[in-house]
């Protein structure tokens, strides 16, 4: 009965869902101008409450240029959960058994790991060991592999425990002065760059939160038909809109949610965040962000624009995400591994022209790759 169920569920979803390749490709394209800018702009910077520091911005210009990246992450992350739910479902509907995909996901995980510390590192000039954005995400799927045993809603009320308290977690019972222990905190919930080799951007805690409500939505559309996600549009459009209003209410609250407190009321003191770890401010921006840009995917899913001029090189961009992300860092760093100091610096005019023509040789090897994996599904199923 329970795999019959399943099946059910499976038919229900036809085919790709094309809103949620745009959501992704759309931030993929924003992640790239993040990337270049810090591969090749002297005053780009990141580190936003990184052990409750604040990093200074030279003006509003550089400080919206990097604000406008903060999508990219969360709904990286966010969606991760929600395909990964969809490909389960999807797999244990086909007859696939437990062991087989929790197997599947392990295998999936543990070359993100290998990932991180082969090609993403060295692109940044950090050690293999960096805990980044990729690597957060491979652990994160090991842990589904048996995490995603528990109902729904308990998967979804852990997540939103996980993200509006981890601001209270202590982790004073691991030692900071050992490397096991230093890097430990790295990678649960302390990131910072204080200690080569150990060190990280994008802890476990919250960031399986994240994932967990990815998860939560991708296992409810599994249960609907084209027709009825379509119907989704309003939904999202006002959870959206709802979480971006939020986020003004908690900044100007100034308390909770702030784990970087608003200092005055210019526009950079209101929109500055913490990132690493994220606060319940940065995740409501985020986040509404991404719903708005799900719902914007479905309005042109419904009008047949998924795959037509701007919005088709969109789409390939997000069909294809970890190899986009794996390839662009390269592309756009356009030099050996080394040091992270280019040889010189670019102004952001030129840096907007570069960041534009690597999307266009980018959106051409998306759509290479994607006919080559469909020739070989088998062997790039992971990548």
């Amino acid at each position: 009965m329970e795999k019959m169920e399943q099946s059910v569920a499976v038919t229900k979803v036809v085919g790709r869902l094309p809103f949620i390749d745009f959501a992704r490709g759309l931030i993929m394209a924003i992640m790239a101008w993040d990337h270049v800018s810090g591969f090749w702009h002297e005053l780009h910077h990141g580190g936003e409450g990184i052990l409750g520091r604040a990093p200074p911005f030279v003006n509003l210009t550089w400080f919206l240029e990097r604000f406008v990246s903060h999508w990219c992450a969360p709904t990286f992350i966010f969606l991760a959960g929600t395909v990964l739910a969809i490909s389960t479902v999807k797999r244990l509907g086909g007859g696939e058994s437990q062991w087989g995909v929790t197997f599947h996901i392990i295998k999936r995980g543990l070359l993100l790991l290998l990932f991180e510390a082969v090609i993403v590192a060295p692109a940044f000039s950090l050690p293999p060991i960096y805990f980044g954005v990729i690597a957060c995400i491979g652990v994160c799927f090991i842990i589904f592999s048996v995490y995603r045993r528990l109902p729904v809603v308990v998967i979804m009320a852990i997540s939103l425990i996980i993200i509006l308290n981890h601001p209270f977690l202590k982790l004073n019972w691991i030692p900071r002065g050992t490397p096991w222990g230093w890097y430990l905190r790295v990678i649960i919930h302390e990131p910072n760059f204080d200690r080569l080799p150990y060190v990280g951007l994008y802890p476990i805690i919250p960031w399986i939160g994240v994932m967990g409500l990815g998860w939560g939505f991708g296992t409810f559309l599994s249960t609907y038909d084209q027709s009825r996600i379509t119907r989704l549009k309003v939904p999202l459009t006002v959870t959206g809109i709802a979480s971006v209003v939020l986020f003004f209410v908690v900044r100007w609250l100034n308390g909770y949610g702030n784990l970087l407190r608003r200092w005055g009321d210019a526009a950079i003191d209101w929109l500055y965040v913490s990132k690493y770890p994220p606060s319940l401010a940065f995740l409501l921006w985020t986040l509404g962000g991404m719903c708005l840009f799900l719902a914007l995917g479905m309005y042109l899913q419904d009008r047949g624009w998924s795959d037509k001029g701007i919005s088709g090189i969109i789409h390939t961009y997000g069909r294809n995400p970890l190899f986009f992300y794996l390839v662009h860092l390269w592309l756009y760093r356009m030099r050996p591994p080394g040091p992270y100091q280019p040889p010189f610096y670019l102004q952001m005019p030129q840096t907007f022209v570069f960041w534009l023509v690597g999307l266009v040789v980018l959106w051409q090897l998306c759509a290479r790759y994607e006919r080559l994996k469909r020739a070989h599904p088998r062997f790039l199923q992971y990548l």
